[in-house]
């Protein structure tokens, strides 16, 4: 392998005609460099495509390792806090052939084999490596306190490989890491660690920013004294992506794409933040770059498989482009999607490809398109494995049956949820279980009103807001399929409610800002409730929001209807105008 580049603060630079050499601060505070393979890195025929450097954030882990392993370990250090897992394992592996004896070497190989926060569970084979390489950690008898400390956080997680407890896991992990931090409380690596379990074990049963919190001021701890290090300003943003949060530290968030400006899942996730606040073009500007960015990024043990982070920056902007009416953009991230070869065969990938064929399908109100969808495709994912992502298929296909009247077919999908969601709660996987019933009590409210059972119909899909307002958001998603607020104002505008859908849709905007469909419904819902100023200025923002969009029928409808009011003087109608509205956030 190509030797990896390191650029450092302070250091002198020799030029060779064969290699950079670079001298290593006393510190070991390295600002990193990595050298990632091409997507086409591993060929037939075995070749190595051209490496590129690229920048990561400033890491200082010290450990009982040669200089040079010690530079190779922080390289290391930070791609696992970026989330390059593969490239992590990888540059993990050197620091093992570089020093066989360090043994902090091994303790990050295995916490590559595990994904915090990542909807990716380890298998029999990650769970078994895993423990093998906390063991030869442990059997290198690391010299000081700290590092037994580490090991035998990842040991705490990767014991008894046997079980397939993964949530036991992770909390016994948490507790670990507690006592990592507890014991060195001034250690950056010991707090950005900690608050990063920390938050892998916040409650999936309600909403609750305790978990955030807590992790926030860690990692501002953290960021105030290494503004570059990359795991402070990358769960920063995991901490922030909970109501309530989403305008703190703006200018970190921003900040974390620049630091590592080729790193996929750097650039990616600050357009989680983004997505909260309704900023669709920092959204699609982000994932374009990750999008890109992550084809450089070969995954698998042979560099066989295009990266997971790929599909999920595609969906991300297939998500934007449709908040913007421009279905023809999202049609064509869709496409791109579905002809890329080699997918990594994961969690990510199956529900990316479920997720974006429903949501191009829904937000276009293309319910006979929904209805026809086919679960559990392409065939070559092992889809017993991703519970949710096959019932986001089956909602997509209930709700469009029942939209279009096929009551059989949408009761077949929902019989489908109910056995999902049961093996989804015995799986042991609670957030994936209440994803699911949301799903389950959407197509059933949407299937009593195609039944004219309307009140059994209300009752329902208020059940599955309810229970969608305390769920947290699970990191693989930008949102909601579609948001169940939303569909309790269609639900009501349909049965000539609209005074009360107008209040479902203000509901939905509260939660998810600048969606076109809730804003198109909320124009509805008051213009039909006499509230002409009010519907005005939702068609006025809709307009605003999709200036460019291809959804034509309802922009023209909101088109006529501003262009007729504006004779008119902004007065509220009927009294009902409700002032000064605005979403919260």
């Amino acid at each position: 392998m190509t030797r990896h580049g390191i650029h450092q603060r302070g250091a002198c630079l020799k030029n060779t005609t064969e290699r950079r050499v670079y001298r290593v601060h006393p510190c070991f505070k390295v600002v990193l460099v990595m050298v990632l393979v091409g997507i086409g890195a591993i060929q037939a025929s075995g070749q190595v495509q051209e490496h590129a450097e690229h920048a990561l954030g400033t890491v200082d882990f010290p450990v009982s390792c040669s200089e040079q392993a010690q530079v190779e370990f922080n390289r290391a250090v930070a791609l696992l806090h970026h989330m390059t897992y593969p490239q992590a394992r990888e540059a993990f592996q050197q620091v093992a052939k570089t020093e066989p004896r360090c043994a902090m070497a091994h303790w990050g190989i295995a916490m590559t084999l595990f994904q915090p926060l990542w909807p990716t569970r380890p298998g029999p084979e990650e769970r078994r490596r895993g423990w093998e390489a906390v063991q030869k950690a442990q059997a290198l008898e690391p010299p000081t306190k700290r590092e037994r400390l580490f090991v035998d956080a990842a040991a705490a997680f990767f014991r008894e490989p046997e079980s397939s407890d993964y949530w036991e896991r992770i909390r016994r992990w948490e507790q670990a890491m507690q006592r990592v931090y507890a014991a060195f409380p001034q250690d950056p690596e010991a707090a950005a660690f900690y608050a990063l379990a920390h938050l892998a074990t916040a409650p999936s049963d309600r909403i609750s920013r305790a978990h955030s919190d807590r992790a926030a001021k860690l990692l501002l701890d953290v960021y105030e004294r290494n503004p570059d290090h990359p795991g402070a300003m990358h769960y920063l943003v995991h901490a922030n992506d909970v109501p309530g949060r989403e305008r703190e530290s703006l200018e970190i968030i921003r900040k974390y794409e620049t630091v590592a400006p080729h790193n996929p899942h750097a650039l990616h996730m600050p357009t989680h933040i983004h997505t909260r606040l309704g900023d669709w073009d920092a959204v699609i500007r982000g994932n374009l770059r990750a999008a890109e960015a992550a084809l450089k990024h070969p995954a698998g043990d042979h560099g066989q498989f295009v990266w997971d982070e790929f599909p999920h920056a595609i969906e991300y902007l297939v998500y934007a482009h449709l908040q913007k009416g421009a279905d023809d953009k999202a049609a064509a991230q869709l496409e791109r999607l579905q002809g890329t070869a080699r997918l990594e065969p994961s969690f990510k990938t199956a529900f990316h490809l479920a997720s974006t064929q429903a949501r191009y399908a829904l937000e276009r109100r293309a319910w006979n398109e929904a209805m026809s969808l086919a679960p559990r495709e392409p065939s070559t994912l092992d889809w017993d494995r991703f519970l949710w992502p096959e019932a986001v298929t089956w909602f997509a296909r209930g709700l469009g049956a029942a939209r279009e009247g096929a009551v059989q077919e949408a009761r077949l999908a929902a019989k489908r949820l109910e056995e999902l969601e049961t093996a989804a709660t015995k799986a042991g996987e609670d957030l994936f279980t209440r994803s699911i019933r949301v799903l389950r009590l959407a197509v059933f409210a949407w299937l009593a009103h195609a039944e004219e059972d309307k009140k059994s119909s209300v009752a329902l899909m208020r059940a599955a807001a309810d229970l969608e307002l305390f769920t947290p958001k699970h990191a693989v998603t930008p949102g909601p399929t579609l948001p169940a607020y939303e569909l309790l104002g269609d639900l009501l505008l349909e049965q000539a409610h609209p005074a009360e859908a107008l209040v479902a849709y203000q509901r939905s905007l509260d939660l998810y800002p600048r969606r076109f469909n809730s804003l198109l419904g909320a124009a509805r819902a008051a213009r039909a409730s006499g509230d002409e100023f009010l519907a005005r200025t939702f068609y006025r923002e809709l307009l605003d929001l999709a200036d460019g969009g291809t959804r034509e029928s309802a922009l023209e409808e909101a088109r006529r209807f501003v262009f007729q009011q504006r004779a008119h003087p902004d007065q509220p109608s009927n009294g009902r105008r409700q002032a000064g509205w605005q979403r919260g956030g």
